[in-house]
């Protein structure tokens, strides 16, 4: 069974829940939506915007929309306490009133809202929106999770060699979103990244973090950085197991950990790969993709309150069917 057959039957397993889509002109969220609800891997999907073009849509692209919810924005019952409750919300922050109801004519910020007040259980978008937007969004209205500070990110990587990982899934962080995380952020993103795994998959997660020296092999600035990171997180959480600063290498092929380290829970079979800053990670992971025949899963967004996710542009309706089980399972966060 692969990873995206066993994430499937591991949520209908738990359960399935409410979506919302609130990016409704785009075609590939009709086909992913009709496909969702046939196989059975959403409760209910919600579009946010204008009825009537909604149904043209579905018409047109002879999609079904049995299933799918419709919430108008400035014409629902929800639009005036959505406004008021986000002015409520940011007030502090210097928004007007003017503001607070312009920003929820916005499609983002009105399925943000949907998900703060429990209406759905997560949004996926950014197929017609930037990373950037999806995640101001959520920040803005939904916040963080308790006890962490850091929105960040991560991809499920599936490497053919089945050496790597677990049976070749790995997890990489932050491939996306942190661009140049402090220490203390760096940490945030691993226990973040952790818990996401044990969510998604029955597996144990074994935390590397990442740098160009292990244990101690080189100094620098940019070292200290990790070994605080590790230390930070460790003392956090030290029920997961984590190990740094580790070279890649030592991190995933046991023979070079024998060689560069005594002992270690983590080094030579690290499934969890956290990387010192997005310049590594961005790069990492698209290698793997490209160069090692990987799949490459995500970004998916962690950190939040509650689950959002964001799409690449260029998305493909299978992606989006995926993204929207994955965000559905870190509901039960």
């Amino acid at each position: 069974m692969d990873f995206l057959e066993s994430l499937r039957n591991r949520l209908k397993s738990k359960g399935v829940k409410n979506i919302v889509f609130p990016e409704y002109k785009e075609e590939r969220f009709y086909y992913a939506a009709e496909k969702l609800l046939k196989e059975g891997l959403v409760k209910d999907i919600y579009f946010t915007g204008d009825e009537s073009y909604i149904k043209n849509k579905a018409k047109e692209l002879k999609v079904n929309i049995d299933g799918i919810k419709i919430i108008p924005i400035e014409g629902s019952d929800y639009y005036k306490d959505f406004a008021d409750e986000y002015f409520k919300l940011r007030e502090s922050k210097g928004i007007t009133k003017e503001e607070a109801y312009e920003s929820m004519k916005n499609e983002l910020y009105f399925g943000a809202i949907l998900v703060r007040k429990g209406i759905v259980d997560g949004m996926v978008a950014g197929a017609m929106n930037t990373t950037a937007d999806v995640v101001r969004s959520a920040i803005r209205v939904i916040g963080t999770k308790e006890c962490v500070n850091t929105v960040s990110s991560f991809f499920v990587m599936v490497h053919p060699n089945k050496e790597y990982g677990d049976n070749g899934i790995l997890f990489f962080a932050d491939c996306a979103v942190v661009i140049n995380p402090t220490a203390s952020q760096l940490a945030d993103i691993a226990i973040s990244t952790a818990e996401s795994m044990k969510l998604l998959t029955d597996l144990t997660p074994r935390v590397a973090f990442l740098s160009f020296s292990t244990k101690g092999s080189a100094s620098h600035p940019n070292v200290d950085k990790v070994i605080n990171a590790f230390n930070t997180a460790k003392e956090k959480r030290p029920d997961i197991l984590m190990d740094g600063e580790l070279q890649a290498d030592a991190a995933l092929v046991e023979r070079v950990a024998k060689k560069k380290l005594k002992e270690s829970p983590v080094a030579g079979r690290a499934n969890v790969l956290i990387f010192p800053d997005l310049n590594a990670g961005n790069i990492g992971y698209k290698l793997t993709q490209y160069l090692g025949n990987a799949q490459a899963i995500g970004p998916i967004l962690q950190g939040l309150a509650k689950p959002v996710n964001d799409l690449s542009r260029g998305c493909s309706v299978d992606d989006i069917v995926n993204v929207a089980c994955i965000t559905q399972l870190l509901s039960y966060v």
